[in-house]
């Protein structure tokens, strides 16, 4: 066979003892890559490392072929705090999964006189979501509505993503230490709860945490 080196050097043809010998004592794996050819060519190589690699190249390649879509989310000049919430998690949940956002609102009768309201609401939606979304289209009427389109910021949204999948590791670790255990929920006479294990199988600190 031919062999090549973990760092693509040419070992030239060896016999395949000898192959395995090297194999064993770089402590790596063996690969056979062109098994057709004449002789077959294999190679050194950290096979784990490799197929993550590929798996991260392809993840990659299929995230820069992923099509942009344009997500659509309504709001009234009138949109009360709440609902405004909502819609706001809407918004950045279409830009972390990096989608552009379009915020549409629509007048109705009378409100056509008073654009300004609607102005000023898109500019609290820019504003609120600045740290993470560029003003790609600028407000601008289309018939009735006030449109203003909204894309991510990457970088910003991928630390965000990071600090938020690390939060939610902290939570699952947290919940996987208290499996088990009886847990005393006590009123301490506000409108918050204690929650305190005992009769850990584990012992531990005593852990203090709001409802």
């Amino acid at each position: 066979m031919r062999l090549i080196g973990a760092d693509g050097e040419q070992l030239g043809i060896v016999s395949l003892v000898v192959a395995i010998t090297l194999a064993g004592e770089a402590e790596i794996d063996l690969v056979e890559i062109a098994p057709t050819a004449q002789p077959p060519v294999c190679r050194l190589m950290d096979y784990g490392k490799f197929r993550y690699q590929e798996s991260k190249k392809r993840h990659e390649t299929k995230l820069r072929q992923k099509q942009v879509q344009i997500k659509e989310v309504k709001f009234r000049p009138n949109t009360d705090d709440g609902d405004y919430k909502i819609k706001l998690r809407s918004l950045m949940t279409f830009l972390e999964d990096g989608d552009k956002a379009k915020i549409t609102l629509r007048f109705r009768g009378r409100e056509m006189a008073h654009q300004e309201f609607g102005m000023r609401l898109l500019e609290r939606i820019r504003d609120d979501l600045e740290p993470y979304a560029i003003v790609e289209q600028f407000p601008r009427m289309e018939g009735r509505q006030m449109v203003m389109v909204l894309s991510a910021k990457k970088k910003e949204l991928k630390t965000i993503k990071i600090k938020r999948d690390k939060l939610e590791e902290i939570k699952s670790n947290v919940a996987q230490n208290i499996s088990g255990a009886k847990l005393d929920i006590k009123n301490s006479g506000t409108d918050f709860g204690i929650i305190t294990r005992v009769e850990s199988e584990k012992p531990s600190n005593q852990i203090l945490e709001s409802n």
